[in-house]
């Protein structure tokens, strides 16, 4: 019995596929690094006035989010924080690994205690925190810098 050959649009499929596989895990990674910072950082603008933490970002926790055994000043403060560390250290690619769990730990308690039914975007938050804890910040990062520093050194 003689195999049918494959359709016109599976080879087209297989260069796609083959020319997809090339872009490289480092771009990948900052991009991921890049816009989940972007998505953090203008949340914690949100947060603050100046270099205060804002009225209605302390209204919020107290009414809105009311965070189980955290107090709501504590952790306005402590998100406002996180918001703007996390994703500079993103950014610039120092200890990328710990800031994507930090910032997938604090996704976390927004899904699950904040905002449940916003899965979706909250997924996709996790999609790009968890690919740079996972696979690391990528070449154009100073974590790699830093790593080929000191392999040169030993």
């Amino acid at each position: 019995m003689s195999e049918l050959a494959p359709p016109a649009s599976r080879g087209l499929y297989d260069r796609a596929r083959a020319l997809l596989g090339r872009i490289p895990n480092d771009f990948i990674a900052l991009v991921a690094r890049l816009s989940i910072a972007g998505v953090f950082w203008q949340s914690g603008q949100t947060k603050v006035n100046g270099w205060m933490l804002s009225d209605n970002a302390l209204y919020l926790f107290e009414n809105e989010y009311r965070l189980p055994l955290v107090d709501p000043w504590l952790a306005a403060h402590l998100a406002a924080l996180a918001e703007h560390i996390f994703p500079i250290l993103l950014v610039i690619g120092l200890a990328s690994r710990l800031s994507a769990l930090a910032l997938l730990g604090m996704t976390l308690v927004i899904q699950i205690f904040v905002y449940p039914g916003a899965w979706p975007t909250h997924g996709t938050w996790a999609a790009c925190l968890l690919f740079i804890a996972a696979r690391g910040p990528g070449l154009l990062s100073l974590d790699a810098m830093i790593a080929r520093w000191w392999r040169h050194q030993a």
